[in-house]
């Protein structure tokens, strides 16, 4: 385990950033992110479609595909584990198109994606399920963006210190999950 390498990631990424990273690296992220989730991404993805303004600058910005829990006395969030990426899939290249850099959740992504990420020169990071009490303690502040009508599921903004990822997809499009047959 000594010889695992921990890369350090200020956000918000640049491009600069992303192109040193493969898909396998070990990183810890600070700085600020966006949190969203299926209900998010489809009213994003609605306002792109008309081409109406979004709520939130997303050109260079990270995602987290996560809705936090109630925060117990002391915390700004509670439990912040990620959730399924794939459920984001039909939206994520249309974010992209707008600016959006790098999606942090769990599991594989759909081709489109993929090629969505290289095409940008994005990122795709995992998170592991099961671990979201671990991410909450990076979590040092949550407010909500826009959507605050979707309660839990509302577009916010965290502010992390050192929260642990893998490179799932990197800005080439090489992943760590096994092609489809």
């Amino acid at each position: 385990m000594d010889n695992i390498r921990v890369i350090k990631l200020r956000l918000p990424l640049d491009h600069a950033q992303i192109s040193l990273l493969q898909a396998g690296d070990a990183v810890t992220l600070t700085g600020t992110m966006l949190v969203g989730r299926d209900q998010v991404h489809q009213r994003l993805w609605q306002l792109l479609s008309k081409q109406l303004p979004l709520p939130v600058p997303i050109k260079g910005e990270t995602i987290f595909y996560m809705s936090p829990s109630p925060a117990p006395s002391g915390m700004p969030v509670g439990s912040c584990g990620p959730t399924t990426s794939a459920r984001m899939d039909p939206f994520t290249p249309a974010l992209m198109d707008a600016g959006l850099l790098c999606s942090v959740g769990k599991g594989p992504r759909s081709q489109q994606v993929v090629d969505a990420i290289a095409k940008h020169g994005g990122l795709y990071l995992y998170t592991f399920g099961g671990c979201g009490a671990l991410y909450a303690k990076s979590v040092k502040s949550l407010t909500c963006t826009a959507f605050e009508d979707l309660g839990p599921e509302a577009l916010f903004k965290i502010e992390v210190e050192s929260f642990p990822a893998i490179v799932a997809i990197d800005a080439h499009g090489c992943g760590i999950y096994e092609p489809s047959m």
